[in-house]
């Protein structure tokens, strides 16, 4: 990734960023809004987004491109979840311009930084511009609606209340919310997209999702809930489909690679780091390692059952989600976020590789499978859509 494209298109103050006091005060606040009982309070809010996008985007098609899909939801959780955009009124064209121009933006993270119009930077750093604009837009009103001398902002509704609940000025506002739209919107629906993918390749571990989400279903129907929202005691049944989930990520990581600065001179290995220079770190070193992973080309969720904890791999060597003080914040959104989605799919579709979609993929800058993901769809008999 380059250092400079990343700063124009996101901002400097974002908490990848940032270091020392402002780095652990910016994670400190986002924690608290991201932490696992704020979690579950959002888990209806996912399950509603889930629904209405798979009734309108899935239902009655014979076939789906899975990613551009996959992104679709993962924006509108985000927009409903963490900035409380609604449906209607004027939230509806701000959802609408956010989605445009931070799709265009991505684009430009990974951009030879030379800013013409004509170049694709250039057109990425004026959707960046109008981005920032629409974010700027949000957190006035959020302003004008927060009460007269409110702080310390525990019960903020939204991220950007709870940021300016805690005293944290615009421009920073910005940055950390274009940056949480640009690492939470495509990374989820990368992890979704390829976990239905590396499914259809492993009927055995299909059948065992399958299994594990038609019964939490059947319980649903029981004790008469079907037609209500996942509850977060569902969520905590559903320990083969997260295994699989993290199999998928151990496989194919959003995210590459990660940067660092050393901030003094470091000796690793024998070799000097000096201060100043950037460091990078690929996780499919790790996560492709037979020696940490044994057959590291085979899908086997059983890995991270768990049974398995006896054979956990070694600290920092699984590393989807970071690691340190620099992990991320959200995985606990995203692993919410990723069961509820799996539920009503596995549930309510059974699917399979398209003809003429070989499953294959590459990064642009992220991973991006060709076609993308082209499924033949076909809704079961029973299913919790209807």
């Amino acid at each position: 990734m380059s250092s400079a494209s990343f700063l124009r298109m996101v901002g400097r103050r974002n908490i990848r960023e940032v270091a020392g006091d402002d780095q652990r005060r910016v994670r400190a606040m986002m924690a608290r809004f991201l932490r696992l009982d704020a979690v579950k309070n959002y888990v209806s809010a996912m399950d509603d987004e889930v629904r209405r996008h798979l009734r309108a985007e899935w239902g009655g098609r014979a076939a789906v491109a899975v990613m551009p899909s996959m992104k679709s939801l993962t924006f509108d959780v985000m927009c409903t979840v963490l900035f409380g955009l609604e449906r209607r009124g004027d939230h509806a064209a701000v959802r609408r311009e956010l989605s445009s121009e931070f799709q265009q933006l991505v684009r430009g993270i990974w951009a030879v930084p030379v800013n013409l119009p004509f170049t694709t930077f250039g057109k990425c750093l004026a959707a960046s511009r109008r981005g920032r604009r629409a974010v700027a837009r949000i957190v006035e009103e959020r302003r004008r609606a927060m009460p007269r001398g409110g702080g310390g902002g525990g019960s903020a509704g939204d991220l950007v209340t709870h940021m300016l609940a805690e005293g944290m000025d615009e421009e920073e506002i910005i940055d950390n919310v274009v940056f949480l739209m640009v690492a939470a919107h495509d990374t989820t629906a990368v992890l979704l997209t390829f976990l239905l993918r590396h499914l259809d390749g492993n009927r055995v571990a299909y059948e065992r999702v399958a299994a594990e989400q038609e019964a939490i279903a059947a319980q649903r129907r029981r004790r008469g809930g079907s037609g209500s929202a996942l509850t977060w005691d569902d969520l905590a049944g559903m320990r083969y489909t997260w295994a699989a989930a993290m199999e998928t990520l151990r496989m194919v990581p959003p995210t590459f690679a990660n940067m660092r600065k050393a901030v003094a001179d470091v000796e690793v290995g024998g070799y000097v780091i000096p201060k100043g220079w950037q460091v990078i770190t690929a996780a499919t070193m790790t996560h492709l390692d037979p020696a940490i992973f044994p057959d590291p080309g085979r899908f086997e969720p059983a890995r991270f059952e768990a049974a398995a904890a006896k054979s956990a791999p070694p600290p920092f060597s699984y590393v989807p989600f970071g690691g340190g003080a620099r992990a991320c914040p959200g995985n606990e959104f995203a692993r919410a976020e990723t069961l509820v989605a799996m539920h009503y799919i596995v549930t309510g579709f059974r699917w399979r590789l398209a003809a003429g979609c070989d499953g294959g993929f590459s990064r642009h800058p992220l991973p991006c499978p060709n076609q993308g993901l082209l499924l033949d769809i076909e809704p079961k008999e029973y299913n919790e859509l209807c």
